[in-house]
This record gives structure tokens, sequence and C-alpha cells, in this order.
């Protein structure tokens, strides 16, 4: 698709300054750990996780949902729908998708090995949206890629979602304030740096809540959602119990914490 990756840039360039600013204009929790040592060791992994991606899969996802339209596979190839209901269908189906990976993530001890690294981070702001584990990454494009072949999945949609959900991630993952009364009415629509929160709570059952990036409907329904966390935000403790040690946080410690002990 052209212009793919000047859409992916530019996206992602907007969505990071605007909440990185927005962290200093109106901060939710002040900062414990590191800004330097934690900014450093959550871009590197962006720029790891996408080496990774682009090394390891030949095909990304847009590129195969084009291939997918044009051998007309998956259920959307079978179906006499307009263009517009499967883009809808489509983005609703796939964030779906990424809200039962996350459950699967933190309820198989494998799977979590890799994900726990995610939820170490000390804090809390936009870069904490993109700390994941290369191997989680590469699992879950080939789940996301496998989801494309089934649903048929319109390229213009899969561009769209990828975007959005890089969007949702830096958004609720951010340090930001919102009105109390703001902020319940936008989590009707979309998960909120409060909501998500929840979800990077030291107490087990409030990590194992909240499990959605852009579409809060998800834990609602699937009885995953808590409104708030038992200690209140300010108060609550951000990653887990066994790593609260900055100095074993580094960059190339995250990166073998998953064939490692607590």
């Amino acid at each position: 698709m052209q212009m793919e990756q000047a859409i992916r840039l530019i996206a992602f360039a907007g969505v990071f300054l605007l909440v990185a600013l927005w962290e200093i204009a109106s901060p939710r929790r002040p900062l414990l750990d590191n800004r330097r040592r934690r900014w450093f060791t959550n871009l590197s992994l962006i720029v790891i996780d996408t080496t990774a991606v682009r090394l390891l899969f030949p095909i990304l996802p847009v590129a195969l949902a084009q291939l997918v339209q044009t051998r007309g596979w998956g259920l959307f190839g079978q179906l006499d729908l307009p263009f517009r209901i499967k883009i809808v269908l489509s983005l609703l189906l796939l964030d779906f998708i990424i809200y039962l990976q996350h459950r699967l993530f933190h309820h198989i001890p494998l799977l979590w090995r890799l994900h726990r690294m995610h939820h170490t981070d000390l804090d809390l702001d936009v870069t904490s949206g993109n700390r994941f584990h290369p191997l989680e990454i590469v699992i879950s494009m080939l789940i996301k890629m496998a989801a494309v072949v089934f649903l048929g999945t319109p390229a213009e949609a899969v561009l769209a979602f990828e975007v959005i959900l890089n969007a949702c991630s830096m958004f609720n993952h951010g340090n930001i304030k919102l009105p109390a009364a703001f902020d319940r009415l936008l989590r009707l629509l979309v998960v909120t740096p409060d909501m998500h929160r929840v979800h990077h709570s030291t107490i087990v059952r409030e990590t194992n809540s909240n499990f959605g990036f852009n579409l809060p409907w998800w834990d609602r329904i699937c009885g995953t959602y808590r409104s708030q966390p038992e200690k209140g935000h300010p108060d609550m403790t951000i990653g887990l119990k066994e790593y609260r040690d900055p100095q074993k946080l580094t960059l190339l410690r995250l990166l073998i914490q998953p064939f490692t002990a607590p």
C-alpha cells in the first residue's frame, strides 16, 4: 500500500509528541524511576522489535491482506458485504482478537514469561506502550497474520487497526490526568489511562483485569473490567512485586528475563 510507512511514522511521531507534552503539562502521578534510563530502554526496544519483525517476516500484515483480497480468501472474501461494513467489522474483530491474545499472555505461564517484561516498568508513561519483548512481538505478529488470513481483512482495515492500536497504546499508558467526569464518559468508547493503569498494579487481581488496548467493551462483556485500583491512582504501586530493583531492569537484563527466574 502506497504511503504506508509514512502514515505509520507520522501517526507514531504525532501521538508520541502529543502525549509526551501532555504528561509534562498535566501529569497523573510523580515518576519514581530514572526517566533517562527508562526511556533509553523502552525506545531501544522499539528499534529492536521493529528490526526483528522486518528480518523475520518476508511479508507483513498489510501486504498479506492485499494478497488475501486478491485471492478471495477468508471470511469476508466469501460474504457479499459493503466495503465499509467489512472495514468496521474487521476493526472490531481484530481488536477482540488482541484482547483475547492479551489474556492468553497473562494466563499461559510460558507466554507470561515473555509478557511480564512489559509489566516490570516501575512507572507508566508514553514509552511504556511500546515496551514489549521481541519474542512477544513475533508471536503477536503470527497471531495477527493468521487472523488476517482467516477473516480476509481488507488491507485498509489492517493498516488503520495497527495505527490505531499503536496510538491507543501510547495514549492509555500515558502519565496524563483527565477530569474524572470526562474519564468516565471517554472510557465508554476507548481505554483511558486511568482504566489501563489498573492493569499495571502489583496486586494480581488488578493485573488480571482491564486487558483492552483500544476498545473498553470486551472487558465489560467478558467480566474482566475493574473501574479503579483499590489504593487509588496516586497511591497504587506499578510493576511486579518480584522486580523492584531498577538496576536489574536494564535493556540486556530485560531481553534475557524470560529465560531466568524472578
